[in-house]
């Protein structure tokens, strides 16, 4: 089993809404409050919120008085962000790997929900860091919230069947060449199944801030969750905080 090369264009869609309409509106709340913490910028400073998806982060920065735009590929996801209070003309599509802003043209960035690593090439994922540092100005801070990468292996489901939203929903999980696979088998009635893929590169907490900081993004703090608790090898998550150089 495999994914496809470019396969966040098909599951980030109708599908994926329908079985998460809601997201953890507290845990947007709890990813910009951790972030504003230590940004050192006030209200008015334009941010970039990098695959934004529906816009839970972005409804929460503009309600803080910041200039937030917002960006990702997905023209669904997108949709339902502009059902969101406040964020009207803030939102633009387009391609992480080649953003469509000029040189340092932010004053901030946020980065939630591992929305980095969904590329075939690593490659690919080191053209994403450099876009976000040449968006950047000189100091800007930054967020990266991404997973724990030995954890997730550690604890990894190699299959669940289970009812999300009224729909029975089986998922398969591998890991493979360093990367997370999980094909998702949504279950219809008699022969009908829609089947969706996910992939994701699995750097481990050191090489992700060295790809980072040898790109420009200095790391200097690690958190394991939004409650800013330090990070350890048992946090699930790996959330890291820093600025342009």
């Amino acid at each position: 089993m495999s994914a496809p090369a470019e396969w966040f264009r098909d599951w980030f869609g109708d599908a994926y809404i329908s079985l998460y309409p809601h997201r953890d509106e507290e845990e947007a709340e709890s990813g910009v409050r951790l972030f504003l913490d230590d940004a050192t910028v006030g209200p008015g400073t334009r941010v970039l919120d990098l695959a934004c998806g529906a816009g839970r982060h972005l409804e929460r920065l503009r309600g803080r008085g910041y200039e937030a735009t917002s960006m990702d590929l997905s023209a669904t996801l997108l949709a339902e962000a502009r059902l969101r209070p406040g964020v009207s003309g803030a939102i633009v599509r387009g391609d992480m790997r080649a953003l469509p802003f000029a040189d340092g043209c932010f004053g901030a960035l946020v980065n939630f929900f591992t929305s980095f690593g969904y590329f075939l090439t690593a490659d690919e994922d080191l053209q994403v860091v450099g876009e976000i540092r040449r968006v950047l100005q000189p100091g800007a801070p930054f967020i990266m919230d991404y997973l724990n990468a030995p954890w997730v292996i550690d604890r990894l489901e190699p299959e669940t069947v289970s009812e999300i939203n009224g729909q029975r929903v089986r998922q398969v999980r591998w890991v493979e060449g360093g990367q997370g696979f999980k094909r998702i088998e949504i279950l219809g009635k008699g022969a009908e199944t829609e089947v969706f893929h996910e992939r994701v590169r699995l750097y481990d907490p050191g090489s992700l801030a060295e790809i980072l900081g040898e790109r420009g993004l200095v790391v200097e703090s690690r958190f394991g969750g939004y409650d800013g608790a330090p990070f350890h090898s048992g946090s699930p998550r790996l959330i890291l905080r820093g600025r342009a150089s």
